[in-house]
Protein backbone atom coordinates (compact mmCIF):
# COMPACT_ATOMS: atom_id res chain seq x y z
CA UNK A 1 0.00 0.00 0.00
CA UNK A 2 1.15 3.52 -0.80
CA UNK A 3 2.38 5.17 2.41
CA UNK A 4 0.68 8.45 1.45
CA UNK A 5 -2.69 6.65 1.34
CA UNK A 6 -2.43 5.29 4.90
CA UNK A 7 -5.24 6.58 7.14
CA UNK A 8 -4.52 7.73 10.70
CA UNK A 9 -6.27 9.57 13.53
CA UNK A 10 -5.85 13.33 13.36
CA UNK A 11 -7.82 14.13 16.53
CA UNK A 12 -10.51 12.98 18.92
CA UNK A 13 -12.82 15.67 20.27
CA UNK A 14 -14.92 15.13 23.41
CA UNK A 15 -17.86 17.51 23.72
CA UNK A 16 -20.64 18.15 26.24
CA UNK A 17 -23.38 20.68 25.45
CA UNK A 18 -24.93 22.26 28.55
CA UNK A 19 -26.98 25.22 27.22
CA UNK A 20 -26.96 28.06 29.77
CA UNK A 21 -26.93 25.96 32.96
CA UNK A 22 -23.76 27.08 34.80
CA UNK A 23 -23.87 24.26 37.36
CA UNK A 24 -24.05 21.64 34.61
CA UNK A 25 -21.22 23.44 32.79
CA UNK A 26 -18.97 23.12 35.86
CA UNK A 27 -19.88 19.44 36.30
CA UNK A 28 -19.19 18.80 32.60
CA UNK A 29 -15.78 20.48 32.88
CA UNK A 30 -14.93 18.29 35.89
CA UNK A 31 -16.01 15.19 33.98
CA UNK A 32 -13.89 15.90 30.90
CA UNK A 33 -10.89 16.70 33.08
CA UNK A 34 -11.41 13.43 35.00
CA UNK A 35 -11.71 11.35 31.82
CA UNK A 36 -8.83 12.88 29.84
CA UNK A 37 -6.54 14.40 32.47
CA UNK A 38 -6.49 17.72 30.59
CA UNK A 39 -8.17 21.08 31.12
CA UNK A 40 -11.30 21.54 28.98
CA UNK A 41 -12.16 24.61 26.89
CA UNK A 42 -15.49 26.39 27.38
CA UNK A 43 -17.36 26.82 24.09
CA UNK A 44 -19.39 29.99 23.58
CA UNK A 45 -22.16 31.05 21.23
CA UNK A 46 -21.01 32.84 18.09
CA UNK A 47 -24.21 34.79 17.50
CA UNK A 48 -27.70 35.06 18.93
CA UNK A 49 -29.61 31.92 18.06
CA UNK A 50 -33.27 30.95 17.79
CA UNK A 51 -33.33 29.79 21.41
CA UNK A 52 -32.64 33.35 22.58
CA UNK A 53 -29.12 32.78 23.85
CA UNK A 54 -27.04 35.93 23.39
CA UNK A 55 -23.66 36.07 21.67
CA UNK A 56 -20.63 35.07 23.76
CA UNK A 57 -22.50 33.00 26.38
CA UNK A 58 -21.00 29.66 27.49
CA UNK A 59 -22.95 26.68 26.14
CA UNK A 60 -20.63 23.71 26.58
CA UNK A 61 -17.15 22.29 27.10
CA UNK A 62 -14.79 20.36 24.86
CA UNK A 63 -11.37 18.74 24.78
CA UNK A 64 -9.28 17.87 21.73
CA UNK A 65 -6.91 14.91 22.02
CA UNK A 66 -4.18 14.04 19.55
CA UNK A 67 -1.60 11.26 19.20
CA UNK A 68 -1.44 8.43 21.73
CA UNK A 69 -4.04 10.01 24.04
CA UNK A 70 -6.51 10.15 21.12
CA UNK A 71 -5.98 6.47 20.30
CA UNK A 72 -6.47 5.39 23.92
CA UNK A 73 -9.64 7.47 24.30
CA UNK A 74 -11.07 6.09 21.05
CA UNK A 75 -10.49 2.51 22.16
CA UNK A 76 -12.16 3.06 25.56
CA UNK A 77 -15.14 4.81 23.93
CA UNK A 78 -15.52 1.96 21.44
CA UNK A 79 -15.54 -0.54 24.34
CA UNK A 80 -18.28 1.48 26.05
CA UNK A 81 -20.55 1.15 22.99
CA UNK A 82 -19.73 -2.57 22.67
CA UNK A 83 -17.72 -2.10 19.43
CA UNK A 84 -20.78 -1.32 17.29
CA UNK A 85 -21.50 1.71 15.14
CA UNK A 86 -24.31 2.60 12.77
CA UNK A 87 -23.35 3.45 9.22
CA UNK A 88 -25.20 6.77 9.66
CA UNK A 89 -22.62 7.77 12.30
CA UNK A 90 -19.84 7.57 9.70
CA UNK A 91 -19.02 10.25 7.15
CA UNK A 92 -16.06 10.65 4.80
CA UNK A 93 -13.06 10.89 7.11
CA UNK A 94 -15.10 11.45 10.29
CA UNK A 95 -17.31 9.52 12.65
CA UNK A 96 -19.10 10.34 15.88
CA UNK A 97 -20.05 8.26 18.89
CA UNK A 98 -22.47 9.26 21.64
CA UNK A 99 -21.78 7.91 25.14
CA UNK A 100 -24.98 8.02 27.23
CA UNK A 101 -23.28 7.84 30.64
CA UNK A 102 -19.62 8.33 31.45
CA UNK A 103 -19.69 5.34 33.82
CA UNK A 104 -19.94 3.13 30.71
CA UNK A 105 -16.24 3.83 30.04
CA UNK A 106 -13.97 1.06 31.34
CA UNK A 107 -12.22 1.98 34.58
CA UNK A 108 -14.30 5.10 35.33
CA UNK A 109 -16.25 5.12 38.58
CA UNK A 110 -19.36 7.14 39.43
CA UNK A 111 -18.66 10.48 41.10
CA UNK A 112 -21.58 11.99 43.09
CA UNK A 113 -20.18 15.50 42.56
CA UNK A 114 -20.55 15.10 38.79
CA UNK A 115 -23.78 13.08 38.66
CA UNK A 116 -24.86 11.32 35.48
CA UNK A 117 -23.65 12.94 32.25
CA UNK A 118 -23.07 11.77 28.72
CA UNK A 119 -20.81 13.16 26.02
CA UNK A 120 -20.08 13.07 22.31
CA UNK A 121 -16.86 11.72 20.86
CA UNK A 122 -15.99 12.92 17.36
CA UNK A 123 -13.07 11.30 15.52
CA UNK A 124 -11.34 13.02 12.59
CA UNK A 125 -9.16 10.95 10.28
CA UNK A 126 -6.44 12.16 7.92
CA UNK A 127 -3.78 11.01 5.49
CA UNK A 128 -0.19 12.19 5.21
CA UNK A 129 -0.16 15.43 3.24
CA UNK A 130 -3.30 16.90 4.83
CA UNK A 131 -1.27 19.74 6.34
CA UNK A 132 -1.27 21.26 2.85
CA UNK A 133 -5.02 21.74 3.27
CA UNK A 134 -4.44 23.83 6.42
CA UNK A 135 -2.17 26.38 4.77
CA UNK A 136 -3.26 29.99 4.49
CA UNK A 137 -2.48 30.02 0.77
CA UNK A 138 -5.68 30.05 -1.29
CA UNK A 139 -4.25 27.78 -3.99
CA UNK A 140 -3.24 25.03 -1.53
CA UNK A 141 -5.61 22.11 -2.14
CA UNK A 142 -5.49 18.36 -2.06
CA UNK A 143 -6.79 16.24 -4.91
CA UNK A 144 -10.13 14.41 -4.84
CA UNK A 145 -8.40 11.03 -4.94
CA UNK A 146 -6.56 11.88 -1.71
CA UNK A 147 -9.75 12.63 0.24
CA UNK A 148 -11.05 9.91 2.55
CA UNK A 149 -14.36 8.41 1.38
CA UNK A 150 -17.10 6.95 3.56
CA UNK A 151 -16.25 3.43 2.34
CA UNK A 152 -12.57 3.87 3.31
CA UNK A 153 -13.62 5.17 6.73
CA UNK A 154 -15.86 2.12 7.24
CA UNK A 155 -12.98 -0.23 6.27
CA UNK A 156 -10.63 1.58 8.69
CA UNK A 157 -13.17 1.28 11.53
CA UNK A 158 -13.75 -2.41 10.76
CA UNK A 159 -9.99 -2.99 11.02
CA UNK A 160 -10.28 -1.90 14.68
CA UNK A 161 -12.73 -4.76 15.26
CA UNK A 162 -15.88 -2.64 15.18
CA UNK A 163 -19.15 -4.07 13.84
CA UNK A 164 -21.09 -1.79 11.48
CA UNK A 165 -24.91 -2.09 11.59
CA UNK A 166 -27.32 -0.42 9.17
Amino acid sequence: MNSMKRIRIEKVTLNIGTTTDKEKLERAAKLLEKISGRKPIITKTRKRNTFGIARGRPIGVKITLRGKAAEEMLMSVLKSVKNTLKSSQINGGNFSIGVKEYIDLPGVKYDPNIGVLGFDCCVTLERPGYRVKKRKIKTARIGKRHLITKEETIEWVKALGVKIVD
